[in-house]
């Protein structure tokens, strides 16, 4: 399922920043558009996390995921004007509150905290490999048969990803311990039906504010939103420069910078969810944070090819161990409570707030300050989220599991 959902993502995010500076936009309006994506995943994160908390049809929440992203691939193929492309950027912001935490409730609900890592890793990893294998073939599509043909590969990949997502078996997803309460045999005599295991969940303004008063989950968050502020831009950055500096074949150069990372993360991923329980989770995000403003000066310094290809080996470093221990951190930090989809979508509302900021405010910033001193801004800002959490943020990896 996580192959063929990375499969379906991956002709969104960068590809359509590159898309629409082949059609002509300028950089601002990219930006914007971009930004409109995020405000909706924004938007969605939270009543997506509440939601997955409360409903026991977990695989229905990411088959919903993954029809809005095919509609939204279909409309920016066939009618890539201005409106429709900020609709389908709203339909493909929204999947971001409903795919990511059905994934992590489905993952935690079959294996339980003490086996998340390693399950969080294999995520990654397959979830990588099909970014990489389908980005390669986008590019493909993009440079020898026709721009739209990206998205409606996309479109089309919806079909095995729903095949993928019905072999999982519902009567095995543990309903109590997909949203981190109370063991389902301990709250429930039923067992793991999937229905009342560990008691609904009431998600009020109350919930959230409990959640607001876990100072290590602030303190993450906080280092997370600044990460992501960094980070969301430096692509869709490389992306549109390619496409006005490469010519007709920039489609292929492009994939080239999307499949380096996801190969990385591919190898690293599961690396990280096995040395996260071995090592524990702060050594492991240090390196993770570190790494991300030498890259954002590594692209200030140049823009040689060669050179963007390293900046996206430090992207595939980084997103194995962000990636995976985010959701390991979450959930060794919401152990018990019943809320980790929604503290999930509540860091992953602020990060969507950072990430539209940073898409909207770089366009801009790259037209003001040029390329160099635009990426030293963004590599100042990684160092900031790396000294938080390496002044304020402790180990998060518990002595003994519960479950």
């Amino acid at each position: 399922m996580n192959f063929f959902i990375a499969d379906v993502q991956t002709g969104f995010g960068s590809f359509v920043a590159f898309y629409l500076a082949q059609l002509g936009w300028s950089p601002a309006h990219i930006g914007l558009a971009l930004s409109v994506g995020g405000v909706a995943g924004m938007i969605s994160q939270i009543p997506g996390g509440a939601l997955a908390d409360a409903v026991t049809w977990k695989r229905g929440l990411a088959a919903a995921g993954i029809i809005m992203t095919g509609v939204a691939a279909l409309i920016l193929a066939f009618a890539p004007d201005m409106v429709s492309v900020f609709i389908a950027q709203v339909l493909q912001g929204a999947t971001a509150g409903i795919i990511t935490p059905a994934i992590g409730a489905i993952s935690l609900g079959l294996v339980g905290r003490s086996a998340m890592s390693v399950r969080t890793g294999r995520n990654f990893r397959y979830s990588a490999v099909g970014h990489a294998l389908t980005g390669a073939l986008m590019g493909v599509a993009g440079a020898y048969i026709a721009k739209g043909a990206i998205f409606i590969a996309a479109a089309a990949l919806c079909i095995p990803a729903l095949i993928a997502l019905s072999f999982i078996r519902s009567d095995e997803i543990d309903y109590a311990r997909a949203r981190n309460a109370k063991s389902a045999k301990q709250s429930d005599p039923k067992g793991s039906d999937g229905k009342q295991a560990g008691g609904k969940p009431v998600v009020t303004a109350t919930s959230i504010f409990a959640l607001a008063k876990n100072p290590a989950l602030v303190l993450f968050t906080a280092a997370t939103v600044l990460f992501q502020l960094a980070d969301t831009s430096m692509l869709p950055m490389m992306g549109e420069n390619l496409a006005t500096t490469r010519g007709s074949h920039a489609a292929i150069w492009m994939s080239g910078l999307i499949v380096v990372p996801q190969v990385a993360v591919a190898m690293l991923a599961p690396w990280v969810g096995f040395h996260s329980e071995k090592r524990g989770r702060r050594p492991l995000l240090l390196i993770g944070f570190a790494l991300e403003p030498v890259r954002g000066l590594l692209l200030a310094a140049t823009a040689a090819y060669p050179a963007l290809v390293l900046a996206q080996v430090l992207s595939g470093v980084t997103g194995a161990i962000i990636g995976v221990l985010t959701v390991v951190v979450v959930t060794d930090l919401t152990a018990g409570t019943g809320r980790f989809n929604l503290a999930l979508g509540m860091l992953g509302a602020l990060s969507g707030i950072a990430a539209s900021i940073s898409t909207t405010v770089t366009g801009y910033l790259f037209q003001w300050l040029g390329p160099h001193l635009g990426y030293v801004t963004l590599a100042a800002v990684a160092a900031l989220a790396t000294a938080i959490l390496w002044m304020f943020l402790t180990e998060t990896k518990p002595e003994k599991y519960e479950d």
